[in-house]
């Protein structure tokens, strides 16, 4: 789920209020619900005005779990807690350092799956930004002993849904962190093993992931387990099903504890 740039006023207090960026859609405001689950930014030094935007999940004071793709790691990045807008760079970011898996990869598997590999990264922050509460990570092979309908939660920023009628769809962006229930479509996937499924269909009132809610935790229904973190989808209109990258694989946790 590659994530994409918008465009914010560079003035003293920034204010990202643009668009366009898709996260959790068909879901309602999180408030104080998740106060774990964060947006990271990263300006784009060749695009004066613009801003790469991923979510993520803080796991200590210093360590923010996120997505390998979505950052260069020569440039710093800024990690945010607040539920919503205004944003002021100075007053509510923390800057952080971006370490991508070693041995993250595009389109270095066949199949679909294969499209990405170790997909997962972690920021540390320059110094502590205690939330007031941390994602935990899951015990080695969670996702092996879940049922398929197994329910998830999502919990990210970014656009909410579309408007459609005549011409592209539009989309409603209000970068405000949004919860939605989802669930888990296949536990052991034949195809590659790194990967969970979840639904992104607003049926039976659950709701999906899109472009640029990369790096946002898919949580274990009702507990701050992390059970992956969102990686791609396979349409443009991100429906279906969308695909994240297990944590509770062995080398992605020694990967993260390594922090």
């Amino acid at each position: 789920m590659r994530s994409r740039s918008i465009i914010v006023g560079l003035v003293l207090a920034v204010l990202l209020a643009v668009v366009p960026v898709i996260a959790v859609t068909h879901g309602q405001p999180d408030g104080k619900a998740h106060p774990f689950v964060g947006v990271a930014i990263q300006f784009i030094p060749s695009m004066p005005g613009f801003v790469t935007v991923c979510s993520g999940s803080a796991l200590s004071a210093t360590k923010f779990l996120t997505a390998a793709h979505c950052f260069d790691p020569t440039m710093a990045v800024f990690v945010s807690y607040k539920s919503g807008p205004p944003f002021s760079l100075s007053k509510d970011f923390t800057e952080g350092t971006f370490h991508p898996n070693p041995s993250w990869c595009i389109g270095c598997g066949p199949g679909l799956q294969g499209f990405d590999s170790h997909d997962v990264a972690v920021i540390v922050l320059d110094k502590k930004n205690n939330p007031g509460a941390f994602a935990q990570l899951p015990r080695a092979g969670l996702v092996d002993t879940l049922p398929m309908g197994t329910a998830v939660d999502l919990v990210g920023y970014g656009v909410q849904g579309f408007v459609r009628g005549g011409g592209q769809p539009g989309q409603v962006f209000l970068f405000t962190r949004y919860f939605a229930p989802s669930q888990l479509v296949q536990s052991d996937n034949v195809s590659s093993v790194e990967f969970i499924k979840l639904t992104a269909n607003p049926s039976q009132g659950t709701g999906g992931i899109c472009f640029g809610d990369s790096g946002g935790p898919d949580l274990l229904g009702g507990t701050r387990t992390v059970l992956a973190v969102n990686s791609y989808v396979t349409n443009s209109n991100c429906a279906g099903v969308t695909y994240s990258n297990r944590v509770d694989l062995p080398d992605i946790l020694a990967f993260i504890n390594s922090f």
